[in-house]
């Protein structure tokens, strides 16, 4: 597996990035989701954490088998990145901006790469 791994793609390199940091925020942001459940058993703040987590967890797996059909899931995964960027301009942040937009760009271009399709190979 780590052979594997250490002839991965750029953009599966970058997506793997992006998709353990996704991970790493919804573990720090459960908090007051956990808080939430206390008081009703279901949210809609839970629901969506707990679909994002299992679509990013999935998508991961997939991506970490070689498998083909995680290919598409990845892009799925990195339109996140879209409706980040009017949010950093509505702030008024222009580094945040900046950071989701070159991001945007890396995971879209890097997971559109021909070495991409032939690395996820297995049906």
């Amino acid at each position: 597996m780590l052979a594997s791994l250490r002839g991965m793609p750029w953009g599966i390199a970058v997506f793997l990035a992006y998709a353990f940091l996704i991970l790493a925020g919804i573990g720090l942001s459960l908090g007051p989701v956990i808080d939430q459940a206390t008081l009703a058993p279901v949210s809609l703040v839970g629901v969506v954490w707990m679909a994002l987590l299992a679509y990013t967890i999935f998508t991961v797996t997939l991506v970490l088998q070689r498998k083909a059909a995680a290919r598409g899931l990845a892009i799925g995964l990195s339109t996140l990145t879209l409706p980040a960027m009017p949010l950093a301009a509505l702030a008024g942040s222009a580094v945040a901006l900046l950071f989701f937009a070159v991001l945007a760009f890396l995971l879209f271009n890097g997971l559109r790469t021909r070495a991409v399709r032939a690395w996820l190979n297995q049906d």
